[in-house]
């Protein structure tokens, strides 16, 4: 989601690769004309894995025009695919897949020659369970029971485990009859060999003009050995991190604490991220109770703090790039001007594009602003910033989100959880947002004016903001210029609502 060019997937890929380096990165493609292009760059990218899906096939929830009438077909997708990494040399550096309505034996010989190293089966395997494409899956009234969750609907489901099997049990025999017919014994020895497609010599008046050169005139397969290991990003300075003796220690027990000062270049990408997936491999989400704090000087590269997890903590003294806390789980960044800056941080970018993109959880201090798109799907991070670009609070469905500058247009698009904070004194925060998707008021309740209390203080003693301190000195007065902006799932809350927040004071006052 939320790819807008090659540069952003191969980011994703890079994050990807250093949160699991063992872990194998698939990018999944529609059939399309052009695909050989984005194919290529992917590859380029690092991907480990590149999945064409064709038109036919789809879940059974999806509208029937979108089945129907979305991609071309997955034997074009792959001709092209193939074509375009030989050409490249590029072709030994990914595995292809291809799925898109595949139900036969047939279908996989001859997606192997067309390119295919693995073949993927989705809708007739739910049919060989006894799903009967009713196609109302998402209602949760499936009549056979396959994808409800009605104690009644469910005891008419009759699929085995065995019904599956003796699927592809069949269509794994029906591939051997069809290698053995045509002289050979292993898959492996007809993958890109489209030269053995031969046109069949009918004439129909329909298909008379389509020329299938593009299917059976590929570029000779070059000799390869599939690979089996993920691709890696080299060496990193998460690794020159995990190296040091303090932090592995920390690490490996999962508790104490450990400190450790780093000059940063905007080529450090993904800072602590493998730190973080090394604690998640070993710890889980949640087991880790240790303190690993990262004193970073200087611009970090794109996605400072990617899936950072709880017990993580990253002081950035200078900016960093896009994607700042991608997908973080925990733990917390504070990014503040260097020592000695003599720009107004309120007036001055500190942090990129696409923030928090993806957030869970974890705080976020930037004293300065944020690019576009800040807090972008955040669904339960804590931050507070300078001031925003466009787009800000996008698809947002949890957390809480406090902008004391200027933002920019199109604010809480899409979004369905979670409370911004926009300090405007010129009232400008009304005439920015849909009405329609989300509401604004003035802070209604106590509960509402101590929600943004706690984190402005907390912002001051991580980041030392002068605007935050100056809205402190004097709260009441400065509290009633900002925006609080909530969509209706969050209309009940104490903060939001007076009634709310008078029943919650009733309760506590009951016990």
């Amino acid at each position: 989601h939320d790819i807008y060019s090659i540069e952003d997937l191969a980011q994703l890929i890079y994050d990807l690769h250093e949160v699991n380096p063992r872990a194998k990165v698939s990018v999944k493609l529609v059939a399309e004309v052009g695909i050989g292009t984005v194919a290529a760059g992917v590859a380029k990218a690092n991907a480990d894995v590149i999945q064409i899906s064709g038109h036919d096939g789809g879940t059974g929830a999806s509208p029937l025009s979108s089945i129907k009438h979305a991609g071309s077909p997955w034997e074009l997708g792959l001709a092209e695919t193939q074509a375009a990494l030989t050409e490249n040399g590029l072709r030994d550096r990914v595995t292809l897949r291809v799925d898109g309505g595949l139900k036969t034996g047939w279908d996989v010989v001859q997606a192997a020659l067309l390119g295919a190293d693995e073949y993927g089966f989705g809708t007739i395997v739910m049919i060989a369970e006894g799903c009967i494409m009713a196609r109302i899956c998402h209602t949760n009234k499936c009549p056979v029971g396959v994808t409800t969750q009605d104690p009644a609907l469910r005891k008419r489901f009759r699929g085995t485990p065995a019904d599956v099997v003796n699927f592809f049990e069949l269509v794994a025999d029906e591939v051997r009859q069809t290698l053995a017919d045509m002289g050979y014994k292993s898959l492996r020895d007809v993958i890109g060999r489209a030269d053995l497609l031969v046109e069949k010599d009918v004439k129909v008046a329909k298909t008379d003009g389509i020329d299938l050169s593009v299917l059976t005139n590929l570029p000779a397969p070059t000799k390869r050995e599939i690979r089996t290991e993920a691709h890696g990003n080299g060496p990193t300075l998460d690794d020159e991190i995990l190296a040091d003796e303090a932090i592995a220690r920390v690490v490996k027990a999962g508790k104490g604490s450990a400190t450790k000062a780093i000059d940063i270049v905007n080529t450090d990408r993904s800072v602590a991220t493998k730190l973080s997936g090394e604690i998640g491999r070993l710890h889980g989400d949640k087991g880790f109770t240790g303190k690993i704090e990262l004193a970073l000087t200087g611009s970090a590269g794109q996605s400072l703090g990617a899936f950072l997890l709880p017990g993580v903590e990253l002081t950035v003294s200078g900016e960093a790039n896009d994607y700042v806390g991608k997908g973080m789980h925990g733990g917390k960044i504070v990014i503040k001007p260097p020592e000695g800056a003599v720009y107004k941080p309120e007036h001055s970018a500190i942090l990129g594009n696409t923030c928090l993109y993806g957030a869970t959880g974890g705080h976020l201090f930037a004293n300065g602003r944020a690019g576009e798109r800040f807090g972008v799907r955040n669904s339960g991070c804590d931050t507070v910033v300078e001031g925003a670009g466009d787009h800000c609070c996008e698809y947002m469905t949890a957390g809480t989100v406090v902008v004391l500058g200027e933002t920019g247009r199109n604010i809480g698009a899409g979004m369905t959880g979670g409370i911004g904070y926009f300090y405007d004194p010129d009232d400008h925060v009304p005439s920015k947002l849909n009405t329609d998707i989300v509401s604004v008021q003035r802070l209604p309740t106590d509960a509402a004016r101590e929600q943004l209390r706690c984190l402005l203080e907390a912002h001051v003693a991580e980041t030392g903001s002068e605007r935050a301190a100056g809205i402190l000195a004097d709260f009441d007065a400065e509290a009633a210029k900002f925006w609080q902006v909530y969509p209706p799932a969050e209309a009940d809350r104490p903060e939001t609502s007076k009634v709310a927040a008078e029943t919650k004071e009733e309760a506590v006052a009951a016990k």
